[in-house]
């Protein structure tokens, strides 16, 4: 639960009362675009930044006041990989086990549970480096997991991964949230937050801007979607016709980039011959038009007026949120 939160550095306030209630068991999905102040809301919740002013409970416990207590209840799955690819995928999670102070018996008995949880049990000895980055993906899944954590931070699980992997990760995620582990995610990819959120927060600019579950935002833009690309990459012009579309009644406008515009609409058979009919008034000309069901893209594009883009973070960067984490 965030009440709220606000992180301020000098000037930027990056995260600006920011309030939300993850249920217990859900799997939560965090949207936003470089910048708007995800991954800070996240480190906030982990208790690696405390916050300006506002309140957080994880698990039941304060970010502030307890912030062991939460570490002892989460666990968190970076978004760059933070393995030793020196020590074999056993030794890994014997060190994350020890750190946690699991005892060496039971630390023995979850790591075989695990290995065979990410069907990782063949490669147990060998050294991360021979493994490809789907099955280091895993084993930071079993090493989150290692101290049973209530709540599961996962931040980019599939990024960068085949087709294969990503479906892998989807399903040991899905039999986690079975198994009620509530599952605080962050992704790219608008199929996987369609596919495992139960609710989806979108933030930008620090603020929430949109929050439920992804068949009630996608139900706010309307019934189709319909995508206008002019024969010119002009600035103006799509600037143009979308004033020109604003008082269109049943659409609604929004410039997608120089030469394109995107409409929200009830109808799209009603609606394109409008959008024609507007064009041939501006002298505009236009070279293709589509349509389709809105998905939480198109709901992003319109509530941002900018498309989800990856948020990178180096790997020193990883390496100090690791250092600030232990301690």
């Amino acid at each position: 639960m965030a009440e709220g939160l606000t992180k301020v550095f000098g000037s930027l306030k990056a995260v600006d009362e920011v309030s939300f209630t993850v249920r217990r068991g859900e799997i939560f999905g965090f949207l936003g675009p470089n910048g708007a102040g995800k991954t800070t809301t996240i480190n906030l919740l982990t208790t690696l930044m405390k916050p300006t002013s506002g309140r957080g409970l994880v698990a039941g416990y304060d970010i502030q006041r307890e912030p062991q207590k939460v570490r002892e209840k989460i666990g968190v799955l970076f978004q760059d990989i933070t393995l030793d690819r020196e020590l074999t995928g056993w030794e890994n999670l014997w060190v994350h086990g020890l750190i946690h102070g699991i005892p060496r018996r039971l630390l023995r008995e979850r790591i075989r549970e695990l290995l065979a949880f990410v069907e990782l049990e063949e490669w147990a000895s060998h050294q991360v480096k021979r493994f490809s980055g789907g099955m280091q993906r895993r084993l930071q899944i079993a090493a989150a997991l290692l101290h049973r954590p209530e709540v599961l931070f996962l931040d980019e699980p599939t990024l960068g991964l085949d087709p294969q992997s990503r479906n892998r990760i989807w399903d040991y995620i899905l039999e986690l949230r079975r198994e009620g582990v509530t599952i605080f995610l962050t992704t790219h990819y608008m199929d996987e937050a369609e596919r495992l959120c139960h609710r989806t927060a979108i933030i930008d600019h620090g603020r929430i801007i949109a929050l439920g579950t992804p068949e009630e935002l996608e139900k706010s833009l309307g019934s189709e979607m319909v995508y206008v690309k002019l024969a010119s990459n002009s600035l103006q012009d799509a600037a143009r016709m979308a004033e020109g579309l604003k008082n269109v009644e049943g659409c609604r406008v929004q410039m997608v980039k120089p030469g394109e515009i995107s409409v929200s609409t009830i109808k799209a058979s009603e609606a394109i011959p409008r959008i024609f009919e507007k064009a041939e008034g501006l002298a505009v000309k236009i070279r293709e038009v589509t349509y389709h069901k809105p998905t939480l893209e198109d709901v992003f594009l319109h509530l941002t007026g900018r498309k989800l883009r990856d948020e990178e973070v180096s790997g020193m960067e990883a390496i100090r949120i690791r250092h600030r984490w232990w301690r």
